[in-house]
């Protein structure tokens, strides 16, 4: 006979009386795992009375257990959440906490986690902190936390500019990633790349601060460059990984929930919808969910742990999809219609995704941003248009509240506030030619690089 449906739990907690799955509870918590294999009294009566916690903080731990995305704005959620995670030893509880940082909650969050020794939750709110204002590490209490955001390095804005291999493999002064020095108002050369490397058409993207280029090509006839390029920061030094099984160029490359994800693409000039996974630990590539259509050089961003993608539709229709892990599946998120104009860029901050799209008649100087709310569903149109000379916004990096963008004559640093972004200020510009990809790293104490200046033209 097949069994039976399953009997709840019953949870007493704090007067309160919650009914839920056994499987769920062993499944995500440390804690219910070892009761119910304990044989101890409570288990095999189905029934457990918990004393240490509260009612609403274990009601959120079973809402995000259960696929809810509940929204705790109050002091006293967020640390009654924390709480639960730490006592219930619940993983995806303590991730839905390290997604759900901002500048509102990161120094509650960072002390609450501090106290109770989530670790990875403390890391995370650290390093927003490392990243923001300085007036939110006078808001830490806990000595301990503020001992761990001094330990950390801030984030940096790097880009690198469109190379191919150089003929022969020659030496090239031009094919480097440089950095902002913001306190010099100058970008200066981290690295030379690889020497077969590309990044013409490339994926670029990070993860675990490392930098991974893939799928660049060379010559007219776009051969993709065999293997993947990791640069590791720490030490300086570059080393080789395998490509995807399926040769593409001008892929989304997004590193997500520590993997790489090769996104669409194109070969042999034809577009793709496969998608391959890439697992830094084993490294190997593997197949997963096709994108609901062929697509190129989509745009592409994170949000409170979630992975989005812009794909073009028919009818001046850009559409939003989200890539679900535990499903393997894209699924439909929004729609944005607007006449002659696609989304070509996308970043993300809190709950809302900006899709930079074209204005009209191609027009590729004067953009628009629309916003889309993830709770509410709701797009919404930043006031005015955005100047996006030399692809500007297409350079777009969020760091905390700020947004980050370069070309050849400025780099500009909007603050994401009241709807829309504000220009904060205004640094130097990249100096060198070509297309920009952008990105954050964690660079080492004491880097200082020699001053990136403009080359000849040729």
């Amino acid at each position: 006979m097949p069994p039976g449906p399953e009997v709840p739990v019953q949870v007493w907690v704090d007067g309160q009386l919650f009914q839920a799955e056994q499987s769920l509870l062993v499944e995500h918590c440390g804690f219910f795992r070892g009761l119910f294999r304990s044989g101890m009294r409570e288990a095999r009566a189905a029934e457990v009375r918990l004393g240490a916690l509260s009612a609403a903080g274990f009601g959120t731990a079973l809402r995000v257990l259960r696929g809810e995305r509940p929204a705790l704005a109050a002091d006293d959620e967020l640390l009654q959440a924390v709480e639960c995670a730490a006592f219930l030893q619940a993983p995806a509880l303590a991730r839905f906490l390290e997604h759900s940082v901002t500048s509102d909650n990161c120094s509650l969050l960072c002390d609450a986690a501090a106290a109770f020794g989530l670790r990875d939750v403390l890391h995370s709110a650290a390093l927003f902190i490392r990243d923001g204002a300085h007036e939110l590490v006078a808001e830490l209490e806990l000595p301990e936390a503020r001992a761990y955001v001094a330990a950390l390095r801030p984030s940096t804005y790097v880009a690198v500019s469109t190379h191919t291999p150089t003929p022969g493999f020659l030496e090239d002064a031009s094919r480097t990633m440089c950095y902002l020095d913001e306190e010099e108002d100058a970008w200066r050369t981290l690295a030379a790349l690889p020497l077969e490397a590309s990044t013409l058409l490339a994926g670029v993207a990070t993860l675990g601060n490392k930098l991974y280029i893939v799928g660049g090509v060379c010559g007219a006839s776009k051969e993709v460059v065999e293997l993947g390029f990791c640069y590791d920061p720490e030490g300086g030094t570059w080393c080789e990984f395998p490509s995807p099984h399926q040769p593409r160029y001008d892929m989304a490359l997004a590193g997500f929930e520590g993997r790489l994800y090769a996104i669409g693409g194109e070969f042999q000039r034809t577009p793709m919808s496969s998608v391959e996974c890439y697992d830094p630990a084993t490294g190997c590539w593997s197949f997963v969910a096709d994108l609901p259509q062929p697509a190129t050089g989509v745009p592409c961003a994170q949000a409170r742990g979630r992975l989005f993608v812009c794909l073009w539709r028919p009818a001046d229709i850009t559409a939003v999809v989200e890539y679900v892990v535990q499903m393997d599946k894209w699924l439909p998120v929004a729609e944005l219609c607007r006449s002659q104009s696609y989304g070509h860029f996308m970043v993300a901050h809190r709950d809302s995704l900006y899709v930079v799209r074209n204005g009209p008649s191609d027009d590729f100087l004067h953009c628009a941003i629309d916003c889309l709310n993830l709770v509410t569903g709701q797009w919404t149109s930043l006031p005015g248009q955005f100047v996006n000379s030399k692809g500007a916004l297409f350079t777009s990096v969020v760091r905390g509240d700020t947004v980050y963008t370069v070309n050849r004559v400025s780099t500009l640093v909007y603050a994401i506030e009241d709807g829309t972004w504000r220009l904060l200020k205004e640094k130097t510009g990249f100096p060198r030619p070509g297309s920009l990809q952008t990105f954050l790293l964690r660079l080492p104490p004491g880097t200082t690089g020699p001053v990136a200046t403009a080359l000849p033209e040729l």
